[in-house]
């Protein structure tokens, strides 16, 4: 195999955001008379909201509020919580080493198309980017692998063996499984090195500047 496009997620990937999203979906639960605990809902930040609200609420709940829910929820952490987000370490540096190679970029998020944007500008990476899917893509969010059928849709005639997937939560691996991806794992979204190897990460960094100076060694350069 020889590697012909990068697909990314973004939160807690590329974005230090995680800890930012949990905070903003327990706020949101609250507002609406449910109580949980921001570790049990940041275990399950990369999934989408359509995943992850049946985790914390009753079918009933999601049927008669859950649209609002979300909502809300992507109005808070707008106003709150995005100003906070930061890149971590080496995004752009490797983002520019996999298009040196003669390698396309892509990103695969969860998210809405409106946060992606947005995050695209916070990277500073949009000119570096060459194909871009959101949840505005996609009829469920990981761990269902919509999204990236939809991303890699968009890459064609680059297909599932010419391409690999870089995430930082076992949903983007078996995500990416179920499209026949194999995916790199990143540590800097918190979850741990067992949990990434046990959804079907092929290597694991620390982070993509952990990623970038392992290059050659890595499946990117294979």
């Amino acid at each position: 195999m020889r590697v012909k496009a990068v697909i990314f997620d973004i939160d807690g990937t590329l974005l230090d955001s995680v800890d930012l999203h949990a905070r903003a979906w327990v706020e949101a639960f609250r507002h609406f008379g449910v109580e949980t605990e921001e570790a049990a809902v940041r275990r399950q930040i990369g999934k989408g909201g359509d995943q992850l609200m049946p985790v914390f609420l009753s079918e009933a709940q999601i049927a008669r509020e859950g649209e609002t829910i979300e909502a809300y929820r992507s109005d808070l952490f707008k106003r709150a919580y995005l100003s906070k987000v930061r890149p971590v370490p080496g995004v752009r540096a490797l983002l520019e080493r996999i298009r040196a190679d003669g390698r396309r970029v892509a990103l695969a998020s969860s998210g809405k198309k409106s946060e992606v944007e947005r995050y695209t500008e916070i990277l500073g990476i949009g000119d570096l980017v060459d194909v871009a899917t959101s949840a505005d893509d996609a009829d469920r969010s990981k761990p269902h692998p919509d999204i990236f059928a939809a991303v890699l849709e968009k890459l064609r005639p680059i297909g599932a063996r010419d391409a690999l997937a870089v995430g930082d939560t076992p949903y983007d691996a078996e995500a990416a499984a179920k499209v026949r991806l194999a995916t790199i794992g990143l540590l800097c979204g918190g979850f741990p090195e067992a949990d990434l190897s046990a959804a079907g990460c092929t290597a694991i960094y620390r982070d993509p500047q952990d990623l970038l100076d392992g290059y050659e060694s890595s499946p990117l350069a294979h």
